[in-house]
């Protein structure tokens, strides 16, 4: 760990291989906490590279719970938070809205980073369980086309860093990977980060990841969403093609609404929210919710525009496909948790 923490010190970049050692030193019983607070200090005054990323998210799923079984064309609809925006939980909706126009999802999420409800908060309020086993998760990816994995359930080995990142009070890299560490292996991801700067870099893990198409997106507002309130920047890779882009609401026939008129409350309050979307009631909420699984739709493929991908949104809410989605999961979960 010295070799590494005198490297960053000076302001030289770590390697993908020397990352990936690093993060699994990071891991052992006999790190000390200061040793671990000195590591992502100094990576986060130098700046991350993507080849850094890239090790440490391998290092990551390395020690996450195992997930084998291979469930063709999965997508994660994840974004990393920490946007400050206290809007309801716009990617846990829009992925019943795409769960539900015939796409596999593995839905990664943690719970509140800034706002009042994470995904697994305003899953739990609606009686969704957190910490079923991976056989138990694949069963029902496989059975119901979606399912969620509580972070810090599938990744235990991050409780030690955890511990230090709240005591350290600023953000680091850690902040930032959730939806890079799904250990389910993904075919497809919509990736949502605030980070306007740090698109190229998230892009460049994706394809080091080997995603057959990503999209990431940074949405007007700095939110890690895409907005109806502006102007959203995008990359889209295929493959390790990348092809940026910027993307506003009228472009594909949705209104513009200002960031405040999405906010949401407690987990109970977006849980409500939630269900009120996927039972077809129309507004803001309803809007960006389309403008989101569009994309996550066009993403996996199932749509050769986001536009075709907002049309295909629409009718997986309005034939009641969604909602079934999220009511087959609660009874699914029930199910299992009672085996368990």
């Amino acid at each position: 760990m010295k070799h590494y923490l005198e490297k960053l010190i000076v302001g030289k970049p770590l390697m993908e291989c020397e990352m990936e050692e690093a993060v699994q030193q990071l891991f052992t019983q006999d790190i000390t906490d200061s040793e671990i607070a000195a590591f992502l200090i100094g990576l986060t005054a130098k700046g991350e590279t993507a080849e850094e990323i890239s090790g440490l998210v391998k290092a990551v799923r390395k020690y996450s719970l195992s997930f084998n079984k291979k469930i063709p064309n999965v997508l994660d609809n994840c974004g990393t938070g920490g946007d400050g925006s206290k809007s309801f939980n716009i990617s846990t909706t829009a992925a019943f809205v795409i769960a539900g126009a015939g796409i596999t999802i593995a839905k990664h999420g943690s719970r509140s980073v800034s706002s009042k409800s994470g995904s697994a908060d305003v899953l739990e309020a609606l009686g969704v369980s957190l910490d079923l086993a991976p056989e138990a998760t694949e069963e029902i990816l496989v059975e119901n086309g979606i399912a969620f994995l509580f972070a810090p359930h599938v990744h235990p080995r991050l409780k030690q860093i955890g511990k230090v990142r709240r005591e350290l009070k600023i953000p680091t890299v850690f902040n930032l990977i959730g939806p890079l560490t799904n250990p389910v292996q993904l075919d497809y991801q919509m990736l949502g980060i605030y980070r306007r700067d740090m698109l190229d870099q998230f892009a460049e893990v994706l394809a080091n990841l080997k995603r057959k198409r990503a999209v990431i997106i940074s949405g007007a507002g700095n939110m890690d969403e895409a907005s109806l309130s502006g102007e959203n920047e995008m990359i889209i890779l295929e493959g390790e093609h990348m092809n940026r882009l910027v993307l506003h609401p009228e472009e594909i026939n949705l209104p513009v609404y200002d960031n405040s008129t999405i906010r949401g409350g407690d987990a109970k309050d977006n849980a409500e929210i939630l269900k009120s979307v996927l039972k077809g009631k129309k507004g803001p909420y309803r809007d960006t919710v389309l403008l989101n699984a569009g994309i996550g739709i066009f993403t996996a493929g199932q749509a050769d525009s986001i536009l075709q991908g907002v049309s295909s949104a629409e009718e997986s809410i309005d034939s009641g496909s969604a909602l079934s989605k999220l009511e087959h999961l609660i009874e699914v979960n029930s199910k299992y948790r009672a085996v368990g």
